[in-house]
């Protein structure tokens, strides 16, 4: 499966972009910004997008989407729990002074176990509230990778400051969803470089005694 990890926006949230070799169907994750650049991604490897998955409702993960969603035509998820978030976005578009843009509608309100399909292959919805309440994972089997928009990162975890976070959730999130996968899957976080749940396991300071 085609994989692409496109850092988008003043924040730079990795974007990522599936897509099937033989379908050429694609889902595409995260599209904060930069919808020219993710175009020209699906348009190089010749894919059409048949679902935008959003992790969390945070400006930098969502605010391309309505765009992409004009564009492609493709259908938008993410949990109904970040539905006030989407709502305030003019709110935090001034939190880091930019044009407010467009919210998307949501056609799927995903929940914990649900699936996302790409061409047979599930993308399965993980519950993992704590950075925002409707925050999500998605555990991808076929290709050992697990999207954690901004839960876990190398190193951390996400902060819990904004509005909808809550510090002995997202810890709780990690435990209980996250932890038991394999030590070789591989985690993209919304911001920075990729890990291991091994190495977070043993290495990140925030998970000692989990």
């Amino acid at each position: 499966m085609i994989h692409e990890i496109l850092p988008v926006g003043q924040l730079q949230c990795n974007c990522s972009i599936f897509g099937d070799e033989q379908s050429h169907e694609a889902l595409v994750i995260d599209p904060g910004d930069e919808i020219g650049e993710i175009k020209a991604i699906l348009d190089r490897h010749e894919l059409q997008v048949k679902g935008i998955v959003i992790t969390h409702a945070h400006i930098d993960h969502i605010g391309g989407a309505a765009k992409l969603k004009e564009l492609t035509g493709a259908p938008v998820y993410m949990n109904e729990n970040d539905m006030e978030l989407r709502a305030q976005l003019d709110v935090q578009a001034g939190w880091i002074g930019i044009e407010t843009p467009s919210a998307p509608e949501i056609d799927v309100m995903v929940r914990d176990g649900d699936k996302v399909v790409l061409s047979q292959q599930p993308f399965h919805v993980l519950h993992t509230p704590g950075h925002t309440q409707g925050s999500i994972s998605l555990h991808i089997p076929s290709e050992n990778k697990l999207i954690v928009g901004d839960t876990l990162f190398r190193d951390s975890i996400g902060r819990t400051d904004l509005p909808g976070g809550n510090p002995r959730q997202i810890i709780t999130s990690i435990k209980e969803k996250l932890l038991p996968l394999a030590d070789d899957v591989v985690v993209i976080p919304g911001h920075g470089p990729a890990t291991t749940i091994g190495r977070e396991r043993e290495m990140n300071y925030f998970l000692r005694g989990l």
